[in-house]
């Protein structure tokens, strides 16, 4: 991973509001307008809904060009998933934030909960295509401190 990625990553993490305060990340980030939020909300739901239905294949096409290249099949794809991301893959709660655009990059926090209670905090970043359309480029999952019950 190279060092630009790092730094994105982190800013991005940052402009949600993980370990810093929200006063700091909205110096950094602006409102997406909400014709886009909507879309990009709905890219990250349509996969989510793709993973209950164990189809890889949908799941897969909802994933960047570039995304697809580095995972290479869909089967790949959901069996990262599977082991790394369960709770993404199998959430037992669902909370979107406000989707945002910090250095031209549509950033969507999304709160989850696994089966256990534990609460998570996937952070989603989507690419605009040629066709107008958002794909998921990548999915940093952090779980937060506490339980839900």
């Amino acid at each position: 991973m190279n060092a630009i990625l790092i730094h994105r990553r982190a800013m991005i993490a940052r402009g949600l509001g993980v370990g810093l305060s929200l006063a700091w990340g909205a110096a950094f980030a602006d409102d997406l307008p909400a014709a886009l939020a909507i879309e990009a909300r709905a890219v990250v739901q349509a996969q989510l809904d793709a993973f209950a239905a164990d189809d890889a294949r949908r799941a897969f096409l909802l994933a960047s060009p570039s995304a697809r290249r580095h995972l290479r099949s869909p089967d790949n794809f959901i069996n990262l998933v599977r082991r790394r991301y369960a709770v993404v893959y199998r959430p037992a709660s669902v909370a979107f934030l406000k989707p945002q655009l910090i250095d031209g990059v549509v950033v969507l926090g999304v709160q989850m909960t696994d089966t256990q209670g534990a609460a998570w905090l996937a952070t989603y970043t989507l690419e605009r295509q040629p066709d107008g359309m958002f794909l998921i480029e990548g999915c940093e999952l952090v779980e937060n401190e506490g339980r839900y019950t």
